[in-house]
């Protein structure tokens, strides 16, 4: 299977084209830069993603506090992720980088703040 990914690496975007199959690669063409094949290789294997939302807050009615995972995700378990996500709540005060949401989804990742709120 052959899949084109495009590299976020740097400025320069290259569309890396991988080829293999279950997780083993094969071929790798088309990137600029050893960060490029690496980013490539991994995005092929095992893609995450940095989880960016928000989170309602105990007893503010339309306050939300914005939420981020404190490391990537696996791509498959974001799905997952946001409906623990919409369930929860934080109670105020928060400071930034309070763990909101402990091992979500038991992927040994924080749910943390990015904001302060009194």
């Amino acid at each position: 299977m052959k899949k084109e990914i495009i590299c976020t690496i740097c400025p320069r975007g290259c569309t890396v084209v991988v080829d293999g199959d279950a997780g083993n690669v094969n071929s790798v063409e088309g990137y600029s830069c050893k960060r490029g094949l690496e980013f490539a290789t991994a995005e092929f294997v095992s893609p995450v993603r940095i989880l960016t939302t928000t989170v309602k807050i105990s007893g503010k009615e339309n306050d939300l506090l914005p939420v981020r995972s404190k490391s990537p995700v696996p791509k498959d378990k974001l799905l997952e992720c946001m409906e623990v996500i919409k369930k929860a709540s934080a109670n105020v005060p928060v400071k930034r980088n309070d763990v909101i949401i402990a091992n979500i989804c038991n992927t040994g990742i924080d749910v943390v703040a990015t904001k302060d709120v009194k």
